[in-house]
């Protein structure tokens, strides 16, 4: 997605959220299928000398408690968005550090993969590391994600520039 129309929905979703819903919206994210919007929502207050265990309770009892609070307000801004992009709309908070995703779309992805690649999936099922192909296939790509972040973080701003560059091209139709 180019940066103009990424800016665009963050833009949109900043403009339309309810008042208050979040004291930060942190992320928007589009890709071809999803939008998704991630707000800061406080902490709940907390004596200083609380365990781990009662502080990652609270954080999870004010994350499930704001999902709940807010499901009728979230879900009117995501019919609209998704009828004005054309792309399902998924919702996560970031709370005290923690950050929750409350739904996501699972979109299937075909491949195709010789021998070589079809064994290191299949010993990833023999191993119980994965259910399936399909699973080991996203384990896969998850550790990929987590080892080359700075690199993928690298490509995407290329990919970015190169964008606003052809935006600027000749073939441009002007406004």
């Amino acid at each position: 997605m180019i940066t103009t129309k990424q800016e665009a929905v963050r833009g949109w979703f900043t403009g339309r959220l309810p008042e208050g819903l979040f004291t930060a919206l942190v992320e928007v994210t589009v890709d071809r299928e999803e939008i998704t919007v991630i707000g800061r929502i406080p902490e709940p207050e907390l004596a200083e000398e609380v365990s781990t265990d009662e502080r990652e309770a609270a954080l999870d009892g004010r994350i499930a408690e704001f999902r709940e609070r807010t499901r009728e307000d979230r879900v009117a801004v995501a019919r609209e968005a998704e009828r004005r992009f054309g792309r399902k709309v998924s919702w996560g908070v970031e709370c005290g550090g923690v950050r929750a995703l409350y739904t996501n779309v699972s979109v299937p992805v075909m491949t195709r993969l010789r021998q070589p690649e079809r064994r290191v999936l299949d010993t990833l099922v023999a191993g119980g590391v994965a259910r399936s192909r399909s699973d080991a296939l996203a384990w896969c790509v998850r550790l990929v994600q987590r080892n080359t972040d700075t690199w993928l973080t690298d490509l995407r701003d290329s990919l970015e520039h190169v964008e606003r560059v052809r935006s600027q091209g000749p073939d441009t139709p002007a406004e």
